[in-house]
């Protein structure tokens, strides 16, 4: 009986519109929709990271502790979202992190902070698969992911403390990392060994150990500023 009622009734519902309903009594529902825009006169920070990138990079084959190749990649990406929105004045990146910075009067998608935040998570996560195979030699094995964060700084103060702390994270990893892999790969530790090591061990003694660390990629312990 309940197919036949089905049957009976499809010919009748392939002649309403769906324009028409949208207009109609059941448009009450967009009322639920959250208003989002973020306050105004402050400086917008956007913040994507990777998601699971520990993984991923084991995975592909990354080289250790800093593969070049894939910071490019990063790059690339990051340059194709600042040529979309043009109202970001400044990028800077790090590892599998960047942040995009907004003009502090900006009207990008009248400042909805869902819009800002989905489309550009969306264009760099595309971006990183479709620039793949012109940055990297090995074959994408499964997607990549990447989260965001949308934070603002109502100061001019506020936001150079912001860069200088993502720039500080960035020297601090490097710099563990760099030793952490030096120990591993020339120093004969197993990964445990080795992160018990740096973990009594000082910032100091880990610039001894990691011989010229000044001299190490400028790109792995600077990263980029996009301006």
């Amino acid at each position: 009986m309940v197919l036949k009622l089905i049957a009976a009734v499809t010919p009748v519902f392939r002649h309403i519109h769906s324009t028409k309903m949208a207009k109609s009594r059941f448009e009450y529902v967009k009322k639920f929709e959250m208003e989002d825009k973020l306050l105004l006169n402050s400086w917008i920070v956007l913040r994507i990271d990777g998601k699971g990138f520990h993984k991923f990079s084991d995975k592909h084959n990354f080289e250790k502790p800093n593969d070049i190749k894939a910071l490019n990649l990063m790059n690339k990406c990051a340059k194709r979202v600042i040529q979309d929105f043009n109202e970001i004045i400044l990028a800077y990146g790090q590892s599998d992190e960047y942040s995009f910075i907004f003009r502090r009067d900006t009207k990008c998608y009248n400042r909805r902070q869902a819009k800002i935040l989905t489309n550009v998570v969306s264009l760099f996560t595309s971006s990183y698969v479709f620039y793949w195979k012109e940055f990297m030699t090995t074959e994408l094995l499964y997607a990549p992911s990447f989260d965001g964060r949308i934070t603002l700084y109502p100061t001019d103060k506020n936001l150079i403390d912001y860069v200088s702390w993502r720039q500080a994270d960035c020297h601090i990893n490097n710099l563990y990392n760099t030793c952490f892999w030096k120990l591993v790969q020339t120093g004969g530790l197993s990964p445990k060994e080795a992160e018990e090591t740096l973990r009594v061990s000082c910032i100091r003694i880990n610039n001894f150990v990691v011989f010229n660390y000044n001299q190490t990629a400028k790109l792995a312990s600077n990263q980029k500023f996009r301006i």
